[in-house]
């Protein structure tokens, strides 16, 4: 297996062709490998092979319109196409159940259906973002539908990823990756694979320790950022701005304070800290209460817009409010959990209509003149680029009553004839 992965003459197979599965085997593509990418989504698949991304991430389409046509990158439905591959890399959602617990069904399908094609001596990767002790037990799975045995048969690894919509393909190169094995060989030729084309450091571990730092990190994220969100909460019994109070604070040579906002959003901050959670056999109250301060952020949002209306005498079942974004952070189309959509939910009922408009995403408001028009009060949910130039004087005009809520601090002095409010500015 070294030797095949070294001049790049194993076959891969990337099981999950979304954020994180389609950019990874565009790079494994584009560094000589053959590559098929297994998506049960036809449509996705019948746009890959045509060469169009149906996700937005900078570099992406030409990327993939290269690797599509040089022949090294095609995309399947059917499992069939993907047997006796010498590597699978495992890239599937674990979202959260109703209950906050972790739902591996996604995963359990895909191994599943690895261990019903793949041959001995084939190399799993993980890097979906799991429990800890979640690769031992898929391994474990594994052995059962195909009879071979972990770390003589077959080779298993955990090997999150550690990237950020908007900069996923700079990020897949530079950044470091932790790759944790079932056994040392494992790690150490899963290695071999990503140094085809990580130029980062790379660490060698076990695959329940790899589990858990990918856990901590997007924990650390998230109680680091509740905190800051606490701070706003503070700004606004006391009448400051919290954004320059966090600026001053930053001065301090060991202090690094996160930025407030509407809320957490994205793949893994809003659930990495329950799975990181999910099997402890004692209550961590830190971690829980930061995941509850960050989900009621919406909320917060939702007074301040009340408060607003309060103040020009305009009962809320009357209010037209328009929310400006719908993906969870700026310049992306990605809205998993995003605040935006819990915001919306949680003004829904209360008000007489709620649009959105957001410039990445399909089906929202076909603009911002549209969305605006006739509306009652704009809320800024998303920190897109194009929400920093917003010429609010002009836009003002279209609308019937003049309130700006900004839940991600792009306003950094209210337009005039607004009747301004933000998270964290606590002087107005």
């Amino acid at each position: 297996m070294r030797e095949r992965i070294e001049s790049r003459k194993a076959g891969i197979a990337v099981i999950g062709l979304g954020y994180i599965g389609l950019p990874t085997a565009i790079m494994l593509a584009d560094a000589g490998f053959n590559v098929v990418g297994y998506e049960i989504r036809e449509d996705v698949v019948t746009k890959i092979n045509s060469g169009n991304s149906h996700i937005v991430e900078p570099e992406i389409d030409h990327l993939l319109k290269n690797v599509v046509k040089s022949g090294k990158l095609r995309a399947t439905s059917n499992p069939e196409d993907i047997r006796d591959r010498d590597i699978y890399i495992i890239c599937v959602q674990t979202p959260l159940k109703d209950d906050k617990k972790p739902n591996l069904e996604y995963l359990e399908d895909a191994v599943r259906t690895v261990a019903g094609v793949m041959k001995k001596g084939s190399l799993v990767i993980i890097e979906s973002t799991v429990p800890p002790m979640t690769t031992v037990r898929m391994a474990e799975l594994i052995e059962r539908v195909s009879g071979l045995k972990a770390g003589r048969d077959f080779h298993m690894v955990h090997a999150p990823e550690r990237v950020m919509p908007g900069r996923i393909f700079k990020e897949l190169v530079y950044n470091s990756r932790i790759l944790g094995g079932i056994t040392p060989e494992s790690a150490e030729l899963a290695e071999i694979l990503y140094r085809s084309f990580v130029r980062g450091q790379i660490f060698r571990t076990n695959s329940t320790t790899s589990e858990m730092v990918k856990l901590m990190e997007n924990t650390f994220r998230d109680v680091n950022i509740a905190l800051a969100n606490e701070f706003a909460f503070l700004a606004h019994q006391y009448g400051i701005n919290v954004f320059r109070a966090i600026e001053l604070a930053n001065t301090h040579p060991r202090v690094r304070i996160h930025t407030p906002g509407i809320g957490v959003g994205g793949h893994c901050l809003p659930k990495d800290p329950y799975l990181l959670l999910s099997s402890a056999r004692e209550d961590f109250g830190l971690i829980q209460k930061a995941r509850e301060i960050n989900e009621d952020m919406p909320l917060m949002a939702k007074d301040l817009l009340f408060d607003a209306l309060k103040t020009i005498n305009l009962p809320p079942e009357e209010a037209v409010v328009a929310v400006l974004g719908l993906a969870y952070k700026g310049n992306s189309d990605d809205t998993r959990n995003s605040p935006a959509h819990a915001f919306i939910e949680a003004v829904r009922d209360d008000v007489a209509e709620v649009r959105s408009y957001d410039p990445y995403v399909k089906g929202s408001h076909g603009s911002i003149e549209d969305v605006l028009r006739g509306a009652d009060a704009a809320v800024i949910a998303t920190d897109h680029a194009e929400f920093r130039i917003l010429n609010w004087e002009e836009l003002g005009k279209l609308m019937r009553s003049r309130i700006l809520i900004d839940g991600r601090h792009l306003i950094e002095e209210p337009p005039e004839g607004f009747v301004f409010r933000g998270i964290g500015r606590g002087e107005y």
